[in-house]
């Protein structure tokens, strides 16, 4: 766990790095399927954060890496099915987070990690559809990408 995740527990803080996961599967699998391209470019995304993004935020993209493919591929796994079921499912996952984050003590860390996250689901939406299938957002994408099961955090 990096520095700045201080005043969170372990099994905490493995939450808040499935959370890059679930985010992937919830938004990747909007519209009913989670294809090859979305999980790509995904891993990608992470993979990127893990050099560019500043401070504590870069190590803990670091960690997510690690296992993210494994993580994605298990919770593909979990969640296959009824489409509403998961994103119900992975909601209630996520709001967790609600709890776990107010935790950080570094409030200017806990604030880029949520905002990290909504950009995240962003890139995730932007990686099929449109032109060359890539840009658009649909509309089952487009009603979750917000993240409103996570609550701001205020740095």
């Amino acid at each position: 766990m990096t520095h700045q995740f201080q005043g969170v527990s372990d099994s905490e803080y493995e939450q808040l790095k499935s959370a890059v996961s679930l985010i992937t599967v919830l938004i990747a699998g909007a519209d009913g399927q989670i294809d090859q391209k979305e999980k790509d470019w995904a891993k990608k995304v992470a993979k990127i954060r893990s050099y560019s993004l500043p401070g504590g935020l870069k190590e803990f993209y670091l960690e997510v890496r690690e296992d993210f493919e494994e993580r994605l591929d298990q919770l593909v796994e979990k969640y296959a099915g009824d489409v509403d079921t998961r994103n119900r499912q992975i909601s209630e996952e996520l709001s967790k987070l609600n709890v776990i984050l107010p935790k950080i003590r570094n409030k200017e860390a806990a604030a880029a990690l949520y905002d990290s996250y909504i950009s995240f689901a962003k890139h995730v939406a932007r990686a099929s559809g449109g032109f060359l299938s890539w840009g658009t957002v649909n509309p089952q994408e487009k009603r979750l990408i917000g993240l409103e099961m996570i609550h701001p955090i205020e740095d």
